[in-house]
């Protein structure tokens, strides 16, 4: 078990008002799984993906991540957990527009205290496999929608995280992109890499083997079991 979460709450302060977004979500995650948490704006998923991700505290609940309780962590041991086993894959790709994609890539690297001649090669290595070793040096204005987002994640895969979280990751590319992101995603996933995708399109969360209905900050359902027909 990577991610087991336990009677979840969260609830933020607007002035005098407590307002819930999370409702007692309990969820369990498997090393190796794909899945979606899928949700309309507002539902939670996004809050939920922030604190599987340990950018954001529970209000409370029990959170055990690779059978750890981290309820407790100091932001401290957030950051490394974060850096050393968390990869993160955004909707706008949060590149730094003045660095070419190898340098985006050995950002993390150079945090999680790579020594600097080898860093090039890692991050050289990771480009590759997402299909962009011919780009390594085009800044993201050089490169497409979809070509940025392979660079995320490159990015987010460089330090061989134990999982690999996306939020709405095709949400700014054009369809076909979108697909090959998709497949990447896939790809991924069958070389052992344990995927959580936060989506609100039914047909990109068909892509994962798992899916988790998110409402008004609620399970609302047990997860849908995904079956992908092999290809002739």
């Amino acid at each position: 078990m990577i991610i087991e979460l336990s009677n979840i709450f969260k609830s933020y302060q607007n002035g005098k008002l407590e307002v819930p977004v999370l409702k007692d979500i309990s969820l369990q995650i498997d090393k190796g799984e794909y899945v979606a948490i899928m949700g309309a704006s507002g539902s939670g998923k996004s809050t939920l993906m922030n604190i599987v991700g340990c950018l954001d505290r529970p209000t409370k609940g029990e959170y055990l991540f690779e059978g750890e309780n981290i309820f407790g962590y100091s932001d401290k041991a957030l950051s490394d957990l974060r850096l050393n086993k968390i990869g993160f894959v955004f909707q706008s790709f949060h590149l730094l527009p003045g660095q070419n994609a190898i340098s985006n890539v050995m950002l993390p690297l150079q945090y999680a205290g790579v020594p600097k001649k080898d860093r090039r090669e890692i991050a050289a290595q990771v480009l590759d496999r997402v299909g962009l070793g011919d780009r390594m040096n085009f800044k993201p204005n050089q490169l497409s929608g979809g070509q940025c987002q392979r660079v995320a994640i490159a990015r987010a895969m460089v330090n061989k995280p134990d999982i690999l979280l996306a939020d709405e990751p095709t949400g700014a590319l054009d369809s076909k992109s979108g697909e090959q992101i998709m497949e990447l995603f896939s790809k991924l996933n069958d070389e052992g890499v344990t995927v959580v995708m936060i989506t609100h399109e039914a047909e990109i969360a068909e892509h994962a083997k798992r899916i988790i209905h998110i409402k008004d900050g609620q399970i609302i359902e047990p997860a849908t079991e995904v079956i992908h027909n092999e290809k002739e």
